[in-house]
C-alpha cells in the first residue's frame, strides 16, 4: 500500500475525484490503481481565497516498487495493536465507564479476563432521561447527571475526538469508535466529532461487546472503599458488598469528588495540580463563520471552529477549550446546590450559536486552600455561589460582553439568546467569580479578538462557571507499573486521575493501564508474581 499526502479539493468537490488526484501524484494511470482509503483530512482555512480540504490518502498500485522511487508516494505501515489472551481467576475491577473506563474494560474484554466495572450513575438511557429532566425543570439526581452515569462527562461534551497527544493507539481508539457507531469519518479527519446524539448509541455497543466478551457492568453502583492485605489491593467496596480483585482500574472521572476525599483518608497518594476555570463565551455561528472563512461563506464547509489563547502581562494564561460549533452551552451539575456549565453540540452541529469554554489558568499557589483537595474545593465554592446568584434553581450567572467589559449588570440578551439550559440568571459576573478570574477574563478578551475579531461582540454571552475542565488533584502512580506508589493492585486512570484531558486521551489511558493489568495477570499465570 502507498501513502499519499497532500491531495487538495475545493469545497463540494467530490471526493471520487481523489483517485484521479492520486494517480497524477505517482505519474501513473488511474486504472492502474486500486482502492484506495482516506487517511486523513483537514480544512485549510488560513487564505479565505484559497479554502480547501487537504488529504492523506493510502492505496494499492501495480508496480508499487517502481513507484515508491518516483517520490510521489511513502510506504505505508499500518498501526497494528495486539491485545494478548489470557486467564485468570482474578477478575480486575473498574471504577468508571467514561472513556478511560470503556476502554481499559474492553481491552481486559478482549484479553478474556472478564473485568467487573463499577458505575455510579445509571445506564445511557435512563441517564438521557434525568439529564433531559434536569435540564428542563432543575431536578438534579446527585447520582445519574451530566457527570456521573455510562459514557462519563463525554457523552454530554460534544464527543470531540480530537487530542494534541500522537499515541499510536489513537488509531484503534478511533477505529473501535468507528465499529460502535460513531461513523466512517471519525478515523480519518484532523476533527473527529460524533455528536453527543450518537454518542449514546456508541457506548451502548461498546457495552455490549464489552458484556459479549465475559465482562460485567454495574450501574448505580459506586465504589465507596478499598480492601488490603499484606500483599496489597485485597478488594473494593460498594455499598452492595465487597468484591475481591487484585487490580482495580480507578477511571473515576474528574468529578468524583467523594471519591477523592475517601481516598485521601486511606492513604492513597495523591497531590494538587494546576487546573483551570472560567467561563463559556456564545457568539452567533454566523459571526464565527464569516470570520473564519470571509466572504465566501459557509456553502460546502462545516460550522466554524475557532481556537485561541493568551499570555497576560503577569504570565498567567487564558485560552479557549471545548469549542462547540453550532452547540449549546449546558447544565453540568455533579452535586447538589451547585452550578456548572458545559458545552456540547449533536452530530449536525445546526445550533445557531457556537460556543467555547474561557478559561484562565490557575496554579496550586493561586488555591485560596493549603490541603490537597484545596483545588476542588475552590471549584465547589464558585459552584455555589454561582447557584445563589442564580437563585438556587440551577440557573447560570450570565452577563454579555460589553456589560462584563463595562462592569454594568446585564438585565438581558442582546443579538445572541444564551442556550443554557435549565436557563440564566442576568446581573454582574464579579459578584460571582472571584477577581483573579475576572480581571484575568476581562484583559484577555479585547486581546482575543485582535486575533478573532467576533471575539469581543458585545452581544455575545459569558455563563459561569466553568470549573470542569479537568481534575484538579492527580492521584499518584509509578511510571513503570502504573500502580499506586501506595497501595499495589490499584491503577489510577484517566482524566480523573490527572492523566488526560479529552475522550480520546483518556482512551488511550485506559488501554495503557489495561496493558499493565494484562502484565501483571501474564506474570502471575507465569508464576513470577505472587500477588
Amino acid at each position: 500500500m502507498l501513502l499519499i499526502r497532500n491531495l487538495h479539493l475545493r469545497p463540494g468537490e467530490r471526493e471520487a475525484k481523489l483517485k484521479a488526484l492520486a494517480a497524477r501524484a505517482l505519474r501513473a494511470p488511474e486504472a492502474s490503481l486500486g482502492a484506495l482509503r482516506i487517511l486523513r483530512k483537514s480544512l485549510d482555512a488560513r487564505r479565505k481565497n484559497d479554502i480547501h480540504w487537504t488529504y492523506t490518502v493510502v492505496v494499492s498500485a501495480a508496480g508499487e516498487e517502481r513507484l515508491l522511487r518516483s517520490g510521489g508516494a511513502e510506504r505505508y505501515v499500518p498501526f497494528r495493536y495486539e491485545i494478548p489472551k489470557l486467564s485468570s481467576p482474578n477478575r480486575p475491577v473498574v471504577a468508571g465507564f467514561g472513556p478511560a473506563g470503556m476502554f481499559a474494560a474492553l481491552a481486559l474484554a478482549e484479553a478474556g479476563l472478564r473485568p467487573i466495572v463499577l458505575e455510579r450513575g445509571a445506564d445511557v438511557d435512563a441517564r438521557l432521561a434525568a439529564v433531559r429532566r434536569f435540564w428542563e425543570t432543575g431536578a438534579l439526581d446527585p447520582e445519574t447527571n451530566v457527570q456521573f452515569g455510562e459514557g462519563g462527562a463525554g457523552t454530554f461534551s460534544d464527543g470531540k475526538l480530537a487530542t494534541n497527544t500522537h499515541d499510536p493507539r489513537i488509531a484503534w481508539v478511533l477505529e473501535r469508535f468507528r465499529e460502535f457507531g460513531a461513523g466512517e469519518s471519525v478515523v480519518y479527519d484532523a476533527k473527529p466529532h460524533v455528536g453527543t446524539d450518537r454518542l449514546t448509541a456508541v457506548v451502548k455497543n461498546l457495552r455490549r461487546h464489552v458484556t459479549e466478551k465475559g465482562g460485567e457492568v454495574r450501574f448505580l453502583s459506586r465504589l465507596t472503599g478499598l480492601e488490603r492485605d499484606g500483599a496489597g489491593l485485597s478488594g473494593a467496596v460498594t455499598a452492595e458488598g465487597h468484591i475481591p480483585c487484585r487490580e482495580l482500574i480507578l477511571a473515576v472521572g474528574h468529578s468524583a469528588r467523594d471519591t477523592f476525599a475517601a481516598l485521601l483518608r486511606e492513604g492513597v497518594a495523591m497531590e494538587r495540580k494546576p487546573f483551570s476555570m472560567g467561563v463559556r463565551i456564545e457568539h452567533s455561528q454566523a459571526a464565527v463563520d464569516a470570520a473564519q472563512y470571509g466572504r465566501a461563506g459557509r456553502k460546502h464547509l462545516p460550522p466554524a471552529d475557532y481556537k485561541a489563547n493568551v499570555t497576560l502581562p503577569d504570565g498567567r494564561g487564558v485560552y479557549t477549550f471545548c469549542m462547540c460549533p453550532g452547540g449549546y452551552v449546558v447544565g453540568a451539575a455533579g452535586e447538589s446546590g451547585g452550578v456548572a456549565t458545559n458545552g456540547m453540540s449533536y452530530s449536525g452541529r445546526a445550533g445557531d450559536n457556537a460556543n467555547a469554554a474561557l478559561l484562565v489558568t490557575l496554579r496550586p499557589e493561586d488555591f485560596p486552600g493549603t490541603g490537597i483537595l484545596a483545588g476542588m474545593e475552590w471549584q465547589r465554592e464558585l459552584e455555589r455561589a454561582c447557584f445563589v446568584r442564580g437563585g438556587g434553581t440551577y440557573r447560570a450567572p450570565a452577563q454579555t460582553v460589553a456589560d462584563f467589559l463595562a462592569a454594568r449588570k446585564s438585565a438581558g440578551p442582546g443579538s445572541v439568546e444564551p442556550t443554557y439550559r435549565p436557563g440564566v440568571a442576568w446581573g454582574e459576573l464579579r459578584e460571582a467569580l472571584p477577581p483573579l478570574l475576572t480581571d484575568a477574563l476581562a484583559a484577555a478578551i479585547p486581546l482575543l479578538a485582535e486575533r478573532l475579531r467576533f471575539f469581543s461582540d458585545g452581544d455575545a454571552v459569558l455563563t459561569a462557571p466553568e470549573t470542569r475542565s479537568s481534575s484538579p488533584v492527580r492521584i499518584l502512580r509509578a511510571p513503570d507499573t502504573l500502580q499506586s506508589p501506595t497501595l499495589p493492585g490499584l491503577y489510577p486512570c484517566g482524566e480523573g486521575a490527572g492523566y488526560a484531558g479529552g475522550i480520546t486521551s483518556a482512551a488511550v489511558d485506559g488501554l495503557r493501564v489495561a496493558e499493565a493489568v494484562m502484565r501483571r495477570a501474564a506474570l502471575r499465570a507465569a508464576g513470577t508474581d505472587h500477588a
